[in-house]
C-alpha cells in the first residue's frame, strides 16, 4: 500500500509541474503523452532526472554524449554539437537550430528510457531465474522454498496448461520461448506501473518484435500438413485456390498482428486512464473532485495489476496455440472419401 501512495504522489507531482510549466494552463494531453512516450531522459519524480547517453552514427562517425547537453539551466531545449532534439527525436540542426532538411546517414542508437528499462528487466529476469536454477541444483529432492516456491507453480502451469495442452507431445522444444515471453511481458508490465516506470510493453515497436518472433517460430515450425492446409485446403474445390491461398496467407500475418495490437493497446490504455483520472483534479480545479478521482485511480491501479498478468498469459497462450497448429499432424483420409473411418 505504501508503494501505491508513492505512485499516486508521483503522478500528482508530475501533473502539478505540468500546470506550473504552462503558467497555470494545464494540458492533460501533453502530460499523458510525456508519461507513455519514450524519451532521452528518465524522470523518476520531481527534480529526479536521469540523463541517458546519446549514441549517434553520423556519416559513419560515432557521436556519444549525454542528453543533458540538449537542456539549458532552465531545462529548455537547445541545439548541441550540430544536433537538435525535437518532438522526441534527434536531428541534424541547421543554422537556425531547427531540424535540417537532410537527415540521411544519421543513425540513432541512443539508450532511451525504454531501452534502459529493457536492460533492467532483462537483468532482473537473469538474477531471478539464475537464483531459482541454483536453488534447484542445491536442493535436489527437497521441497522448494523462498522465491523458488513462488515461481514453480507458475512454471508448471505454463508447462501443463499452456504448452502441453495446446502444442502436444512436441511441447518441450517451445518451453524456453514460452517461459521467456511470459515472464518478460509480466515483469515489464509490472515495472511500468511503478513510480517513474517506463511504458515498455506499451511501445508498439516492442510488441511488434515480440509478435514477429512468434510469427517466425510458427512459420519455421510448420510441417507438411500445416502448409498443405494453406496451399491446398482440404475439401475446397481447386478453382477456389486463387482466392483461398491469399486468404490463408493473410491469416498467417493477422495472428501476430493481433498479438502486437492487443498487448500495446491494453497496456497503454491502462496508463492513459489512470493519468486521465488524476488530470480531472486540475481540469476542474476543485478539491472536491480529488477524492473521487483518486478513488477511481486506485481501483484502476489494482485492475492494471491483474491486466499485467492477464496480458502475459494471453500472449503466451495464443503463441502456444499457433505453435500447436503448425506442428499438428492432420489425417484427411475421411475428408476425401477414402477408407471407412476405422482406426
Amino acid at each position: 500500500m505504501k508503494k501505491l501512495f508513492i505512485l499516486l504522489f508521483s503522478f500528482l507531482t508530475i501533473s502539478a509541474n505540468a500546470v506550473a510549466a504552462e503558467g497555470g494552463e494545464f494540458k492533460p494531453g501533453d502530460m499523458i503523452t510525456h508519461h507513455i512516450a519514450d524519451d532521452y531522459t528518465w524522470h523518476f519524480a520531481d527534480g529526479v532526472v536521469l540523463y541517458l547517453p546519446v549514441i549517434l552514427i553520423d556519416n559513419g562517425q560515432p557521436q556519444v554524449f549525454s542528453s543533458s547537453n540538449f537542456y539549458n539551466e532552465n531545462h529548455e531545449l537547445v541545439p548541441y554539437n550540430g544536433y537538435v532534439l525535437d518532438h522526441g527525436h534527434i536531428y541534424r540542426a541547421d543554422a537556425s537550430g531547427q531540424p535540417a532538411a537532410d537527415q540521411s546517414s544519421l543513425l540513432d542508437f541512443s539508450i532511451t528510457k525504454n531501452v534502459a528499462s529493457l536492460f533492467i528487466s532483462v537483468a532482473l529476469l537473469l538474477v531471478v531465474f539464475f537464483t531459482i536454477a541454483g536453488s534447484y541444483a542445491k536442493g535436489k529432492g527437497r521441497a522448494p522454498k523462498g522465491i523458488q516456491s513462488f515461481f514453480e507453480p507458475i512454471i508448471i502451469f505454463i508447462r501443463d496448461e499452456i504448452a502441453k495442452a495446446n502444442i502436444g507431445p512436441k511441447y518441450e522444444r517451445y518451453m524456453p520461448y514460452l517461459l521467456t515471453i511470459f515472464f518478460f511481458i509480466w515483469f515489464n508490465n509490472l515495472l511500468g506501473l511503478m513510480p517513474g516506470g517506463a511504458n515498455l510493453t506499451g511501445n508498439i515497436a516492442v510488441t511488434l518484435v515480440l509478435a514477429t518472433m512468434t510469427l517466425l517460430i510458427t512459420v519455421f515450425s510448420g510441417n507438411k500438413s500445416y502448409w498443405s492446409h494453406i496451399f491446398a485446403t482440404p475439401g475446397v474445390p481447386t478453382w477456389l485456390a486463387p482466392i483461398m491461398i491469399p486468404v490463408e496467407l493473410i491469416g498467417i500475418l493477422t495472428k501476430p498482428f493481433s498479438l502486437m495490437v492487443r498487448l500495446f493497446a491494453n497496456i497503454t490504455a491502462g496508463h492513459i486512464i489512470i493519468l486521465s483520472l488524476f488530470s480531472l483534479i486540475f481540469i476542474f480545479e476543485s478539491i472536491f473532485v480529488a477524492p473521487l478521482s483518486v478513488a477511481f485511480a486506485i481501483f484502476m491501479f489494482f485492475l492494471e495489476l491483474f491486466v499485467a498478468l492477464l496480458q502475459a498469459y494471453i500472449f503466451t497462450l495464443l503463441s502456444a496455440m499457433y505453435f500447436g497448429g503448425a506442428v499438428e499432424e492432420h489425417d484427411h483420409v475421411g475428408d476425401h472419401g477414402h477408407g471407412d473411418g476405422a482406426h
